[in-house]
């Protein structure tokens, strides 16, 4: 995974994007709706939030079901792929509230010798 051109580090880069794990901690309950991923995960621009969707889809991490209702409902669930990344995602999760104040203290060290 170390080489550049490597397969896997494309699969790294997809789950090591922010963007990726908060869209992927936001479905560990279920199907959610664009507007309700959006309110879920504040900063995230609509330009962002699709183009994620679309990676995760595209990797086989998230399913998009269209519903034929007026007006259209779309919504994206975990595929059984995706929810396999939920342990390394809530351990993420974990690891940095616990951690959260080390690294603030660590910047805060360095902005001063810097």
């Amino acid at each position: 995974m170390y080489a550049k051109d490597c397969p896997s580090r494309q699969v790294l880069d997809r789950i090591g994007d922010a963007w990726s794990v908060l869209i992927v901690g936001s479905l560990a309950n279920g199907p959610l709706r664009y507007t309700e991923l959006a309110h879920r995960i504040p900063g995230v621009s609509p330009k962002m939030l699709t183009q994620t969707l679309r990676a995760l889809e595209r990797d086989g991490l998230v399913t998009r079901t269209v519903h034929a209702v007026v007006p259209p409902r779309v919504d994206y669930a975990l595929t059984t792929l995706g929810r396999s990344l939920l342990g390394l995602v809530n351990a993420l999760q974990e690891w940095a509230e616990t951690h959260i104040t080390d690294v603030i203290e660590a910047r805060e060290a360095y902005d001063t010798r810097v």
